[in-house]
């Protein structure tokens, strides 16, 4: 197939290689020229504008999306819409909330445009491995596109979800799961580096890798990081989150579903940037003023 690609960033051009890979043609644009010259270089047809790549595809026009979430996919689907005809078909890969993917089909198909929101996993591994897509929208329109998502994502790793806004809810709830998956590694990696014995967690780690029933590929990342690092001294103790667990935990409050393990997961990335918390130093006082339990002062640490 022949497909417009928006946004080059570290998913999107691995994407555009693993498609070009499979034989298909690209027209690719990004606002960094050097990004588009240098996909153009690897077999992907440059466009300097949104209308210029639109043009260059053929009728029945695809243009898949792999921009950040929120203002940067209005804008672009604002423009599409301008340039692009009935039954022509949008593709948001970015990580959207799922209720305003439902906004955002329902406009696109007052012009007659499909919008399809496609969940992606895969990460930097994606060229490498495939990626896991979660698609909703329209059905015709999603199994028109097929032939793409069969390149793009590993044997039997991509599924057709519903209606709009089902492939991005899935992703998020992926997400979600992922959040509290990484917090029960991350703990339990740290209590055999608190214990008073000479355990390789890397070792360990691995081992885990064959007929452990927690084995996965998160875990086997986790053994890269510590062969790399083994007491990842070169890292900060902070964690970044990219939205998804907040809708998530959003998401169940709004189905009364009590997701404690994931709202948990997400709260620690929010601790892990405080350098001064005041929450910790409220539950030092209070300790301290109804039961007298020693504390720590600034004084303390300054006489070290």
């Amino acid at each position: 197939m022949k497909i417009g690609f928006v946004g080059l960033g570290k998913m999107g051009f691995n994407m555009v290689q693993r498609l070009l890979n499979d034989g298909h043609q690209v027209v690719a644009w990004d606002p960094s020229k050097d990004t588009v010259r240098e996909i153009e270089k690897l077999g992907a047809i440059a466009a300097d504008s949104l209308k210029e790549l639109t043009e260059k595809l053929p009728a029945e026009k695809v243009v898949w999306l792999m921009v950040p979430a929120g203002k940067p996919v209005d804008q672009n689907l604002h423009a599409l819409l301008e340039l692009l005809e009935n039954d022509d078909i949008i593709i948001d890969g970015g990580n959207s909330y799922w209720k305003e993917t439902q906004q955002r089909a329902e406009k696109a198909a007052k012009k007659g445009i499909h919008f399809i929101d496609c969940g992606t996993s895969g990460g930097v591994w994606g060229l490498q491995n495939g990626y896991s897509l979660m698609y909703g929208g329209d059905k015709e329109a999603a199994e028109y596109l097929e032939p793409i998502f069969k390149s793009l994502a590993p044997e039997k790793g991509y599924v057709y979800c519903g209606i709009s806004g089902t492939g991005h809810m899935v992703k998020m709830v992926h997400n979600g799961i992922e959040y509290g998956m990484m917090q029960a590694y991350a703990e339990g990696f740290e209590i055999l580096e608190k214990a008073p014995y000479d355990i390789d967690i890397a070792k360990v780690a691995d081992a885990w890798q064959y007929g452990s029933v927690v084995r996965s590929w998160l875990l086997e990342l986790a053994v890269n990081a510590l062969n790399d690092d083994p007491q990842l001294e070169q890292l900060e103790p902070y964690v970044q989150d990219s939205g998804e667990g907040r809708w998530t935990v959003q998401t169940a409050i709004d189905f009364d579903v009590p997701a404690h393990v994931i709202t948990a997961s997400l709260f620690a990335r929010f601790q892990s940037r405080q350098k001064d918390s005041f929450a910790m130093k409220m539950l030092a006082a209070l300790r301290n003023q109804f039961g007298g339990h020693a504390v720590k002062t600034k004084n303390d640490e300054q006489s070290k």
